[in-house]
């Protein structure tokens, strides 16, 4: 009999990946060791009690290889779906039956031509017990077509050569169920050293098969998830590399004239996902000599994301060459949203910068408004009527100017970056910095917080002479 075992379930916790590794070396140690014990037992054809020891140490090796098995999933994959069954101190009458139901045993004798089977292996065969066990000969009528040269295969080489039966095969019971049985078995020879009879344990292991075919459909239904996630991930990187400006670093818009915009912007991925959201800006020298600024933020995450936030950032571009106001931009763009395959929602601020008058027109779409600092203060510029793009059909947006002066800084950023609160903190040390860079720099400093759930977009505007 087992030993008894006993542990404090109410404190339990569950195990690390060193504890495994621990259960699984005590496993395969103990594996070493019932082996040798098996291999020092020997079977005496004429000794029934010894077939039946033998025989249990079979059963027990391949117990440990089951559980050696479960506890590499454990550690390397994810476990079975069903919740694992509570340990109890001491096995209960039904878990007994259940484990002993699941091992049948039976002996077919050559000479007379005669079966005998335990009443378990009625259980796992779903046979009436009142009805005379199978021979040799019909036993494969309860096999499954392709099973059968298998089983005919073992039990030939058993009777003919002597071998060990050890293998597998699917069984249909007369409810029309399927079950898959595991079979140990071995010659019993007379005294001549011909077989007389076979003897064989049967285990039915229907349920640990199943249990094996989820973890690996499990486990490939992953691999193809991780391979479409980084398929996806890689074609929205690209995306986003062919959406934002080709600028990086400083860039002076207009390239000609006094009065011009030191600009400097920068991306930041979500820390929390490796999906690339729909953040953008945009800075851009239009026909006229204004220069455009944008930035703006679609819902979602993927390259369906990505190629709505090319779709907005080619409008708006369009757009604004034409010569269109900050005002009827957002409205057309929420026009445009709204008439898309898939729904989607953004917000967004642009900005016309006329450098002549250094005078500032802007519109925006449910988004934060920019953040002017001027002589080492900040504040946020008063924002005008305007809902998310793509909330309503026909939505209004009004408009709004703003007088700008040598020496200010315009910031534009996305809502994920950070709180205007915070951002406006950055005042002092804004005011000393020599570029709009360095600006940049330091709000990414600032900002590029470990555990942020979305990306988010800065762009900061430094009024030259």
């Amino acid at each position: 009999m087992p030993p008894h075992v006993s542990a404090d379930h109410s404190a339990a916790q569950p195990p690390g990946r060193g504890s495994v590794d621990a259960l699984i070396t005590q496993t395969r140690r103990l594996k070493g060791d019932m082996d040798a014990v098996r291999q020092d037992t020997r079977s005496d054809g004429a000794d029934p009690q010894g077939r039946w020891q033998r025989a249990l140490y079979d059963l027990a090796l391949h117990q440990l290889d089951d559980l050696d098995a479960h506890l590499a999933q454990l550690r390397d994959g994810p476990p079975p779906e069903p919740a694992a069954e509570p340990v109890s101190a001491a096995p209960t009458a039904s878990r007994r039956e259940s484990l002993h139901s699941r091992v049948g045993s039976a002996e077919w004798n050559l000479l007379t031509d005669e079966a005998v089977w335990s009443a378990e292996l009625y259980a796992i065969l779903g046979r009436d017990p009142a009805t005379a066990p199978l021979t040799l000969d019909e036993l494969p009528s309860l096999v499954l077509d392709e099973d059968r040269p298998k089983l005919t295969t073992m039990v030939t080489d058993c009777l003919i050569d002597a071998r060990p039966i050890d293998g597998e095969f699917r069984v249909v019971r007369p409810d029309g169920g399927n079950r898959t049985v595991h079979m140990m078995g071995e010659p019993v020879l007379d005294s001549d050293g011909g077989t007389a009879s076979m003897w064989a344990v049967l285990r039915d292991v229907s349920e640990l098969r199943r249990s094996q075919h989820a973890v690996r459909e499990s486990r490939d239904s992953l691999q193809r998830q991780r391979h479409r996630a980084q398929t996806e991930h890689r074609l929205a990187v690209e995306l986003r590399e062919a959406v934002l400006p080709p600028w990086r670093g400083s860039l002076r818009l207009p390239y000609q004239g006094p009065r011009s915009l030191d600009l400097a912007a920068h991306y930041l991925p979500a820390a929390t996902t490796s999906q690339i959201g729909g953040d953008w800006y945009d800075a851009l020298e239009l026909s006229d000599g204004q220069t455009l600024l944008s930035v703006g933020d679609l819902t979602g995450h993927g390259p369906s994301v990505a190629s709505h936030t090319a779709m907005m950032l080619g409008a708006l571009r369009g757009m604004a060459m034409a010569g269109t106001r900050p005002a009827q931009l957002m409205a057309w763009l929420n026009q445009l949203l709204d008439a898309t395959v898939q729904p989607a929602l953004g917000s967004a601020v642009c900005c016309r910068y006329r450098p002549e008058t250094r005078t500032l027109t802007w519109a925006q779409a449910g988004h934060p408004a920019p953040l002017l600092f001027r002589d080492g203060t900040g504040r946020r510029l008063d924002a005008p009527e305007g809902v998310l793009l793509g909330a309503t059909a026909r939505a209004a947006y009004g408009q709004a100017e703003q007088r700008l002066e040598e020496g200010d800084l315009l910031l534009l950023h996305t809502d994920a970056l950070a709180p205007a609160d915070r951002l406006l903190g950055l005042a002092p040390r804004l005011h000393g910095a020599r570029t709009a860079q360095d600006c940049v720099r330091m709000v990414v400093e600032e900002c590029d917080e470990s555990e942020r759930a979305d990306d988010a977009c800065v762009l900061v505007a430094r009024v030259t002479r």
